[in-house]
C-alpha cells in the first residue's frame, strides 16, 4: 500500500500546476484583450512600420507637452476609415498637432474641447491672431460654440476677417451659446438659398441681440478697459 504522504506529494503539484497554468493564461490574455479593445492599436497595426512609428512619436510628443491626444487619435481612425495612405494619415496628424500647439499658444490654458475647436478654426483658414480676442474671459466661460460657428462660416465661404470680426464682437459683448447657434442656423439657411456668404453674415449679424445693444460709444477706451480689468 502506498504511503499517504506520497500520494499527497503527487496530487498537490498537479493541482498547483493547473492553477498556475490558468493564472498565466489569464495574465497573458489581459494585455491582448486590452489591445484588441483599443481602436487606435488596431488602426495603427494596419499601417506600415515607418509611418506607424512616426505617428506614435507625434502622439507621445503631444502627451509630453500636455496637449490633448484624442483629436490626433481621431485623425488616425478617420484616415483608416477613409482608406488613406500611411503618409497621408501622418501628414494629417502632424498638421493637427501643429494647430493644437498654435491654438494653445494663442489662448493659454483652456479645455481640451475648446482647444480642439480652435485648432479646427485654424485649419479652416483662420489666423492665430484672430484667437487673441477670445483669450480674456470671465471665469468658467468657454468659446467652444463661438469657435465652432466661426469654423463653419469660414468653411462656407465667409471671408475670414469678416467672420472673425463678427464672432469676436459677439463674444466680447457677452453673447451666449444660444446666440451663436441661432446666428449659425440663420446664416446657413441664407447661404443654402443662394445668398452670398459674406452678405448673409452681415445681414444676420445686424439682427443679433448682442450686436444691436452694443454700440461703439458704450465701449470704454483701451486705457479704461485695462483699469477696469485691474479693479
Amino acid at each position: 500500500m502506498s504511503h499517504p504522504s506520497f500520494r499527497w506529494r503527487r496530487v498537490v503539484p498537479r493541482s498547483l500546476g493547473a492553477i498556475a497554468l490558468v493564472l498565466i493564461n489569464m495574465m497573458s490574455a489581459t494585455p491582448l484583450a486590452a489591445q484588441a479593445a483599443d481602436p487606435l492599436t488596431a488602426a495603427l497595426a494596419k499601417l506600415d512600420p515607418t509611418n506607424r512609428f512616426a505617428i506614435q512619436v507625434v502622439l507621445d510628443s503631444a502627451r509630453a507637452i500636455a496637449l490633448p491626444d484624442m483629436p490626433l487619435r481621431s485623425r488616425v481612425l478617420e484616415g483608416i476609415q477613409k482608406h488613406a495612405t500611411g503618409g497621408q494619415i501622418l501628414e494629417s496628424v502632424r498638421r493637427k498637432f501643429s494647430m493644437l500647439r498654435t491654438a494653445r499658444t494663442a489662448l493659454g490654458a483652456v479645455s481640451d474641447n475648446e482647444l480642439d475647436a480652435a485648432s479646427a478654426m485654424l485649419e479652416a483658414g483662420g489666423k492665430p491672431s484672430q484667437l487673441a480676442s477670445f483669450k480674456a474671459r470671465q471665469k468658467g466661460r468657454e468659446a467652444l460654440e463661438a469657435f465652432t460657428v466661426l469654423t463653419d462660416l469660414i468653411s462656407r465661404g465667409v471671408p475670414g476677417e469678416e467672420a472673425s470680426s463678427a464672432i469676436a464682437k459677439l463674444w466680447q459683448d457677452g453673447a451666449d451659446d444660444a446666440t451663436f447657434h441661432s446666428l449659425w442656423n440663420n446664416v446657413q439657411a441664407d447661404i443654402s438659398q443662394g445668398l452670398n456668404p459674406g452678405t448673409a453674415l452681415q445681414n444676420r449679424i445686424r439682427e443679433t441681440p448682442a450686436a444691436r445693444t452694443a454700440t461703439p460709444q458704450s465701449k470704454p477706451p483701451e486705457g479704461q478697459q485695462e483699469n477696469q480689468r485691474s479693479e
